[in-house]
């Protein structure tokens, strides 16, 4: 092999676009060949830090068995590969690919949660945060006037006014989406008491009855 072939055979290896046989030929190779050794070695350190940008996820239920039965019992086996002659820009173009695709996928956002206290400490609700959703749920629903309801509010670090999420059920559970405020650490989460409908001036009116700060949940 020229070292042209033996790179971007090393490269073929790495990046997986070799079938089963071709790939254990490979490997038998680089137990004699030190330059196609050095080559995947280069090529896998050359990937490796793609791999931190895209975090594991498990399979959604049920992938493996609608693959399973999208297989052909007989299949015809059929051998693709990169001609040998583009393949130095090839697999390049690949590897720069494959790096856009994870440089362009957005972050996770992490988890958060808080639990919001009474002016006593006594832990009322609890709220959650992943995906972009908020989850509200009361640990002891605590009795509301007929002429007052509970309102729902965001203040993001920083900001000079809370943003209303809405009122809160009579349940006491609400899932809401954000749209002009976005989940973040250290951003407090209260509940006050307002008048039928909501706050009529986009400001809380009445006294904050339960209030807690988003932190990163355990393990995220």
């Amino acid at each position: 092999m020229t070292p042209e072939e033996r790179d971007a055979l090393a490269g073929e290896y790495v990046l997986g676009t070799l079938d089963a046989r071709e790939a254990a030929r490979v490997r038998a190779l680089m137990e004699t060949d030190r330059d196609l050794a050095a080559a995947v070695a280069e090529w896998e350190a050359r990937l490796a830090p793609l791999q931190s940008l895209a975090p594991p996820e498990a399979p959604p239920p049920g992938l493996w068995a609608r693959i399973a039965e999208g297989l052909d019992p007989a299949p015809t086996i059929r051998r693709w590969r990169f001609p040998w002659p583009a393949f130095g820009m090839g697999a390049s173009a690949v590897a720069a690919g494959l790096a856009a695709v994870l440089l362009l996928r957005p972050a996770p956002e992490p988890a958060l949660m808080t639990v919001l206290l009474t002016s006593q400490d006594q832990p009322a609700w609890l709220v959650e945060s992943a995906r972009g959703e908020l989850r509200l749920a009361a640990l002891n629903l605590p009795p509301v006037a007929p002429d007052r309801v509970m309102e729902l509010w965001a203040l993001p670090q920083g900001a000079t006014a809370p943003t209303s999420l809405g009122l809160v059920p009579e349940g006491g559970r609400m899932v809401v989406t954000p749209r002009t405020v976005r989940p973040e650490p250290g951003m407090l989460i209260e509940i006050t008491l307002e008048p039928p409908g909501g706050s009529p001036i986009g400001r809380p009116t009445g006294p904050i009855l339960f209030i807690g700060r988003l932190q990163a949940a355990a393990g995220s």
